[in-house]
């Protein structure tokens, strides 16, 4: 009888599940539920035997859960519901939410969203779920300027054809209707079908069966892509990024191996390689690896390029992206897709991204007038740096270029700094004096975007440069000077017009050398260092110069850009520009928890400004380079040493000078200095109890608290207890404690045991 009853019950649960389709809960509400109770998708994915991309699909509400799935999720989430019931003073989400469009041309995610508008780049804003920290209110002046939106509907589990017509009729103004599915896509696979995630929720049908026909289907069809930049500048390439179920889908491995990663390709007999050829598609030099791109030579001005990012062969490297090569395939296309709609289509790693801005931003041609016949000829680009290479001068150039065979150096020489400019960030640090000794913590303010603001309103050299001997020091003219700077003494310098103060100079790094030691004669320094030493009061005198006439504020509008990307993205999160000092640090607090993915988009954007500056000074990667030959990046026009140089020089320089000013004013001096970030004793656990605020205001030139580049931020707090202890444990006094003042950790291989 028992076993009787087990059966039909058996029977009458599978009938309950086959007709279990109550309606479950909106999509925001399902996502908020699981992060309530601390479980990932993963978690969820294992006890329902469903794939992670499937779960994320359900709280999106692309995708809905089928029989008998859809009985187990919906008693979980009933059981979730019970347990984490929505606040009384919370807004419960809805189905079907209006979302906010606005004039960039990218829309935000279909799912429930408030999306608002930075006034100054006029960049969707895309705020987390569920954010628990309110978002200070906006003034009614920047409510005003913000730009107007208009709310459309789309339904989240919409999926349009492949081929589409021209844009719709609610197409946002100022969108390309050749790019109105937005200038990228996540290629996955979906109950069986390659499907692509478009950002704004979109999802197309794919219908090729094969790389190259899908490179074919999304020039044709797909409508992905990103206007230009700058007026003689060209479109972005679309980019497809395929996920590892549309990698096996289309022939390719899941993983390099060990050998194909050293290398960063496929091998060239590799049958989706085989098949781009048939095809009479061609690969780059860098051939297929994590960032490939498949073209045909273009057709007067008709490109026909696609780019593959492919995030399982670390593609999106976890140190600037975090874990975005782990996110479902909607997600991901809504954090690339706000990279790409503020900064710009990645082009490969950041770095490379932020070269290459710089570079479609001031492309190197532009087309000429017409000449007596009619016809457009192509001509350098003002304010470039052209279309060809320029040598730097030998105090410029790095080790083994070329330029120094010329020298004839022996074999093994250490060139000096009277041979080599050496323009580098601060790694510098002090004993802490018995004063400071009693303090209870060690502060550490950051520096935001330091490089960025080191780059903005720079003038740096645009061609060759012009060797001068015995020169008369132009502070307006971008190059390198050997001059003795051994003579300026940090123990009176001038803060001000007619202005001189007298410090302790043993407790302040110089200015001059990355490691904050004194200069002990002629050296070679980039302009803003030299023009820094007149403007503490001091003369200079160069016996050489390598000078260049050909110049301008190349880098304006790439800080711009990144600038307004920053400010945007950080706007989401919550931390607006023109916030008061202690409600700055409140918004600081945790503002990455509040909407992860965003908070990779800002590592991004940092990274961009910091790579794309180090590859103006790429070095050779392997490939059998010997000293004396040329490595590939030489090749490239915006391979500038000598900018590069003049960015780090003048961020060094804007760090010391509100490290002046503050130890003027009040007697502080830093204990450690490690490029942007510094460190200093206090009483208090804020940098509000050492900065000094007046009515609100801070001290002008000294360091202020803000989100804009070149304001400071908070970085960490540890005891004085914890610095001495650190130094004492590795025996080294002078051990650079800003680099460990964030969570306080130290390793033997950190402090160079």
């Amino acid at each position: 009888m028992p076993n009787e009853e087990d059966a039909l019950f058996g029977a009458v649960d599978a009938l309950l599940e086959q007709v279990a389709q109550d309606p479950l809960p909106p999509p925001a509400e399902r996502k908020r539920l699981r992060e309530a109770a601390g479980l990932s998708q993963g978690q969820i994915a294992k006890a329902l035997d469903a794939r992670r991309e499937s779960v994320g699909n359900w709280e999106t509400g692309r995708s809905e859960p089928r029989p008998p799935k859809r009985a187990a999720y919906a008693r979980l989430l009933d059981g979730l519901a019970a347990r984490f019931p929505v606040a009384s003073n919370a807004t419960a989400p809805v189905q079907d939410t209006a979302v906010r469009e606005t004039s960039t041309g990218v829309p935000a995610p279909a799912e429930a969203r408030t999306v608002s508008t930075n006034p100054a780049s006029g960049a969707a804003a895309l705020p987390a779920e569920g954010n628990t920290r309110p978002r200070p209110a906006k003034t009614a002046a920047a409510a005003a300027a913000s730009p107007p939106v208009r709310a459309v509907r789309q339904s989240a589990t919409s999926r349009r054809p492949g081929a589409k017509k021209a844009a719709p009729a609610d197409t946002p103004a100022g969108v390309d209707p050749r790019f109105e599915n937005g200038p990228l896509a996540v290629v996955d696979v979906e109950d069986g079908n390659v499907v692509a995630y478009c950002v704004g929720g979109l999802v197309l049908d794919v219908p090729a069966k094969s790389i190259p026909a899908l490179v074919d289907w999304t020039l044709r069809e797909a409508k992905l892509g990103q206007p230009k930049l700058s007026g003689p500048g060209k479109d972005a390439d679309p980019l497809l990024v395929l996920t590892e179920a549309a990698c096996e889908r289309y022939g390719l491995p899941l993983t390099l191996t060990e050998e194909e990663r050293l290398a960063g390709r496929l091998p060239e007999s590799h049958k989706v390689i085989r098949q781009l050829a048939r095809a009479d598609w061609k690969l780059t030099k860098r051939g297929f690896g994590p960032w490939a791109r498949i073209y045909r030579p273009a057709q007067g001005s008709v490109r026909a390029c696609v780019q593959l990012c492919i995030p399982s062969w670390h593609a999106l490297g976890t140190r600037h992206w975090g874990e975005a090569g782990q996110l479902p395939p909607a997600e991901l296309a809504r954090l690339l897709g706000t990279y790409a709609s503020r900064v710009m289509t990645p082009r490969g790693s950041t770095a490379v991204t932020g070269l290459e801005l710089m570079t479609a931003l001031h492309p190197p041609t532009r087309a000429s007038e017409p000449d007596a016949n009619g016809v457009r000829h192509s001509e350098h680009n003002p304010g470039s740096l052209g279309k060809d290479p320029v040598d730097p001068a030998p105090c410029e150039a790095p080790d083994g270029h070329p330029v120094l065979n010329e020298l004839n150096l022996p074999r093994f020489h250490v060139r000096s700094p009277a041979e080599k400019l050496f323009e580098e960030a601060y790694d510098w640090a002090r004993p802490m004096t018995d004063a400071e000794c009693t303090l209870r913590h060690l502060v550490g303010i950051d520096v935001n975007m330091a490089f960025a603001a080191g780059a903005n309103g720079l003038v740096v050299g645009l061609g060759e440069p012009t060797q001068v001997k015995q020169p008369v020091f132009d502070p307006k003219l971008p190059g390198s000077w050997l001059v003795d700077l051994s003579h300026v003494d940090l123990s009176r310098v001038k803060v001000g017009k007619d202005k001189w103060a007298d410090l302790d100079a043993s407790l302040l790094p110089s200015p001059f050398t990355p490691k904050g030691e004194r200069p002990e004669g002629p050296a070679w320094y980039a302009t803003p260092t030299v023009a820094y030493a007149q403007e503490l009061g001091y003369d200079v005198r160069p016996v050489e110069a390598w000078v260049r006439y050909d110049n301008g504020r190349y880098l304006d509008s790439w800080y711009n850009r990144l600038r307004d990307a920053y400010l945007a993205t950080m706007a989401d999160l919550g931390v607006d520009a023109d916030l008061p000092p202690a409600d700055f640090l409140t918004a600081m607090d945790g503002y990455r928890k509040r909407d992860p993915e965003l908070a990779l988009v800002v590592s991004a954007v940092k990274a961009t400004v910091k790579g794309g500056l180090g590859k103006l000074r790429e070095r050779p990667r392997g490939e059998g380079w010997k000293p004396g030959q040329p490595w590939r990046a030489l090749s490239r026009p915006t391979w500038r040493p000598d900018i590069r140089a003049a960015v780090i020089s003048r961020t060094r320089i804007n760090l010391h000078r509100k490290i002046v000013k503050h130890a003027a004013f009040t007697d502080q001096y830093p204990v450690a200095v490690l490029s942007d970030c510094v460190v200093y004793a206090a009483d208090g656990e804020s940098p509000l109890d050492f900065l000094p605020y007046r009515d609100g205001k801070p001290l002008p030139g000294g360091f202020k608290l803000g989100v804009n580049p070149g304001l400071v931020k908070w970085e960490g707090t540890q005891s004085v207890l914890w610095g001495e202890g650190v130094r004492e444990q590795f025996d080294a006094p002078e051990l650079n404690l800003a680099r460990y003042i964030k969570d306080g950790t130290v390793t033997d291989q950190d402090s160079g045991e």
